[in-house]
């Protein structure tokens, strides 16, 4: 009576043998490092860049050990956390902007359990610290380009109604329109009050001209900033899921900058490379002699050898679609050559656009542009001798592909001419997290500490450990033996917890201290109701080995029903909440999950092997 099974048994030991195998790497702490890798996937790590990174650290005199690297990432882990930022900039210098260098925390769980998929569990910014990007959108360029195509579109309406006389200049933000006559002007605001509400304009009269100056309303500029502004806060918001990183802070601050906040423990270089890159394609018709000197454009292509035999390719400026009409972006490979290739689809306005355009095309040559804006830093001094970094934006364009039209294309097709899968892999990915409505560089980097101070986070883990004593003595001293069989399963509930936790990728933040807080409780509470249920069978004069068997059986609703609820309130936390409430909501549900396995089917399983399948005439409890 009152003995499980020896499959039970085993079940039971298996599982805790494999919690315990999960929750190991949580011991090992991870080393403060400095990560290489290139700005681009195409871009190698070599032995004599990791050479150039250790004469920096040499020269500076900083303590650093495990240099490990692979043609995609070096690492170099050093003594101090405190070095890390210095080792970094000076990397960076000594590289130059090909690279891409990043401060990190390098795991130190062993390969054997690495090889076994346990990994420590991650850390939200408030427990491990992270890494702090502020950057900045160019939204001077978004009002230049803006003001670009105002200037082109006003052109293009005095070509359609043939219009002579009238010039057309742009500079400094401001449209100047230059008429002969009045009757011109008066025709050509008419087509401003149509066409074109967002510009405010005045009428000018200079040295016997009639002159229009227009320039964009405040509002409608605002409008347009914040149009970027938040498009580009929703890609990086993409891009930072593509890559997988816990936990981010990625929020608005002020009127053109954003804040991206990314957990220590996360390969922050590769976010580096990701979220700092900005990049877009252009789909354009190569130029032909039809096509005006003003409107075709130069640029070489990407491929090396096909740049030594053709040289620069000339296009059309004006691009017949672009990166932000792409809807999905896949890597796959041309089944005739077996090379990589980036499977493309658009949403209906860029295919209808990309149909036409071909249609009327067919036979000529369509170039696929790849524009990259590089982040460069120069550092200089100011009037108090203080350093000043100076952020810079420096596009680079290439043409990835340059191919003969075929037929009509539609909202579907491929991109060729990939250097390796790992370009292809990052196009893909950029393209998928969205295009950036404007060019955005890094104006600050650093690291940050936990957001409520190291003593607070000392006194949370503090108050699970003083928590966990006290309710260790209590049961022990008031239950005796069984207050035995349920410290035991409330210790491997925290064990199983922070398994499925670390197994899961779920991430530990501060609130989820207190969930476990929680957790604890809760998971008493359930051996309390339990044991007092034996205690009311007993003095009912049931028989020892009946009160046992009673006591579970018949508490075991009533936990069910308030764990139930209790689960219910986190997934709803967890739907609705903010950071902070998510990673106490996930704490929270994690730990009923597994206090309702210890609780119910551990305790028992202890008590079973104490008094189980034997007289037993007296109960401690």
């Amino acid at each position: 009576m009152n003995r499980y099974p020896f499959w039970k048994y085993c079940l039971i030991l298996v599982t805790v043998v494999v919690g315990f195998l999960y929750a190991l790497p949580n011991i090992y702490s991870p080393d403060p490092a400095v990560q290489i890798s290139g700005s681009s996937a195409a871009l190698e790590i070599t032995q004599r860049d990791i050479d150039k990174a250790e004469a920096v650290l040499k020269e500076l005199g900083i303590d650093y050990f495990g240099v490990e690297f692979d043609k995609s990432n070096g690492l170099l882990r050093l003594r101090e956390r405190d070095d890390q930022l210095a080792a970094q900039r000076k990397i960076q210098e000594a590289l130059g902007g090909d690279f891409v260098v990043a401060v990190n925390l390098a795991p130190t769980t062993p390969d054997w359990l690495l090889n076994l998929g346990a990994s420590p569990m991650k850390l939200g910014l408030d427990l491990a610290g992270g890494v702090h990007f502020l950057m900045e959108v160019d939204t001077p360029k978004v009002l230049a380009e803006e003001i670009e195509n105002t200037e082109e579109f006003i052109n293009k309406h005095i070509r359609k109604e043939r219009l002579r006389g009238v010039a057309v200049r742009a500079k400094a933000g401001v449209i100047t329109v230059t008429t002969e006559t009045d009757e011109l002007r008066t025709q050509i605001t008419g087509m401003f009050r149509k066409d074109l509400p967002e510009l405010q304009y005045e009428r000018v009269d200079e040295a016997g001209k009639y002159l229009i100056r227009a320039q964009f309303s405040e509002a409608y500029i605002r409008e347009k900033e914040d149009y970027a502004v938040t498009q580009n806060l929703t890609t990086l918001r993409n891009r930072v899921n593509e890559i997988g990183v816990a936990e981010p802070l990625v929020q608005r601050q002020g009127r053109n900058r954003i804040v991206v906040e990314l957990p220590g423990i996360q390969d922050t270089a590769r976010a580096k490379a990701i979220i700092g890159k900005t990049a877009n394609l252009e789909f354009r018709l190569e130029a032909n002699a039809s096509t005006l000197a003003s409107q075709r454009e130069k640029y070489p292509q990407r491929d090396e050898q096909k740049q030594r035999l053709y040289g620069d390719a000339s296009v059309e400026k004006r691009p017949i679609v672009t990166g932000q009409n792409v809807t999905n972006a896949q890597v796959g490979y041309d089944p005739d050559t077996s090379l990589p290739q980036v499977n493309i689809t658009m949403d209906s306005q860029g295919g209808s656009a990309m149909h036409r355009k071909t249609r009327d095309n067919v036979g000529r040559r369509m170039a696929v542009l790849f524009i990259e804006y590089k982040t460069h830093t120069k550092r200089t001094l100011d009037e108090n001798g203080d350093e000043k970094i100076i952020y810079s934006q420096i596009p680079e364009s290439s043409i990835i592909s340059l191919a003969t039209i075929q037929s009509a294309l539609g909202k579907s097709f491929r991109i060729t001419g990939l250097e390796n899968p790992q370009s292809a892999s990052e196009l893909a990915l950029l393209l998928r997290a969205g295009a950036l409505a404007a060019p955005m560089g890094f104006v600050e980097e650093r690291t940050i500490g936990p957001s409520l101070g190291a003593e607070n986070i000392a006194l949370g883990v503090k108050s699970v450990q003083l928590g966990l004593i006290m309710v260790l003595i209590f049961m022990l001293v008031y239950y005796r033996v069984f207050g035995f069989a349920a410290n035991i399963a409330l210790s491997l509930n925290l064990v199983l917890l922070i398994a499925i936790m670390s197994l899961f990728g779920a991430t530990l933040t501060l609130p989820g201290i207190a969930g476990i807080v929680l957790t604890v409780g809760m998971a008493v509470d359930a051996n309390v109701l339990i044991f007092s249920r034996i205690k009311e069978e007993l003095a009912n004069g049931v028989p020892p080995q009946s009160a046992i068997k009673a006591g579970f059986e018949r508490a075991f609703e009533t936990i069910l029903d308030a764990n139930v609820t209790t689960f219910i309130v986190a997934i709803i936390l967890y739907a609705i909440g903010s950071g902070s409430v998510k990673g106490f909501a996930v704490t929270l549900a994690i730990g009923i999950v597994t206090s309702m396995f210890t609780a119910i089917v551990g305790t028992r399983a202890i008590v079973n092997l104490i008094y189980g399948n034997r007289r037993v005439e007296k109960l401690w409890i």
